[in-house]
């Protein structure tokens, strides 16, 4: 533990990097090939563009979802502990390591909604429709927010200080308090997790995700529609549903 503790820090986004990838279409192509032409060589798949294209349309259109395993992603993502409650509600083709409160000192990082975060919810489970707060509900909910998490992390500090293990002291914190931990997919884990954690006019299946998690999803398709941007056009052209 430091002689001068950190000052706690606000923030209303989130962030994502992709740090590794074995990624591409031609992964898809050359997985569902075998099934009809047996072995084959990436560069074969790659000789014919169009061919490769209406084949993904076909698997995604048919929701033959296996050939979009055949990949990997490992994202960094930095958000408050509700959000990744929320993700790793995500199992099925997920990796997750998370960064440890018992093995560090956490750092005094904290989420406060963006003035742009809708803030008034309207309607009943299922048929919630969010509006704008007004400037005074905005300031209300950022002072308690960052009033709450000062005493919160003064009596994790004065934990610490006092000796206290840092596995109990933790236990203070609220879930605004930012973590980070790296995620690793495939392009099928992924495409649930979008259709569920984003809401797009032309999804098949309604979704309602809370827009923090939203976020983070919305930066996580933006680098994966970079590595396979014909799986992910195939994605948006069949109604943003995982094969």
């Amino acid at each position: 533990m430091s002689d001068e503790p950190t000052a706690p820090s606000f923030r209303g986004d989130v962030t994502v990097e992709l740090v590794r990838s074995a990624a591409a279409d031609s992964d898809v192509i050359w997985a569902a090939r075998v099934s009809t032409a047996g072995e084959q060589s990436l560069e074969a798949v790659q000789q014919d563009p169009e061919k490769s294209k209406g084949l993904i349309n076909f698997l995604m259109r048919d929701r033959h979802g296996t050939p979009f395993e055949h990949n990997s992603m490992t994202f960094f993502i930095s958000a408050p502990i509700f959000v990744f409650r929320e993700f790793h509600r995500h199992r099925s083709g997920w990796s997750y390591n998370e960064e440890s409160g018992r093995y560090r000192e956490l750092q005094p990082v904290f989420y406060v909604p963006a003035e742009d975060r809708k803030l008034v919810q309207h309607g009943r489970p299922g048929k919630y429709e969010f509006a704008e707060g007004t400037p005074e509900q905005h300031r209300t909910t950022t002072g308690a927010m960052e009033a709450a998490y000062r005493e919160s992390y003064a009596r994790y500090q004065e934990m610490l200080a006092a000796g206290v293990a840092r596995e109990v002291a933790r236990a203070v914190l609220p879930v605004g308090l930012f973590s980070s931990m790296y995620a690793t997919c495939n392009a099928r884990s992924l495409m649930h997790f979008l259709s569920l954690r984003t809401k797009r006019e032309n999804s098949a299946v309604p979704s309602f995700p809370q827009r923090e998690i939203e976020m983070v999803a919305e930066q996580m398709e933006e680098q994966w529609a970079r590595l396979m941007p014909l799986t992910h056009a195939a994605f948006e052209k069949h109604g943003r549903v995982a094969p």
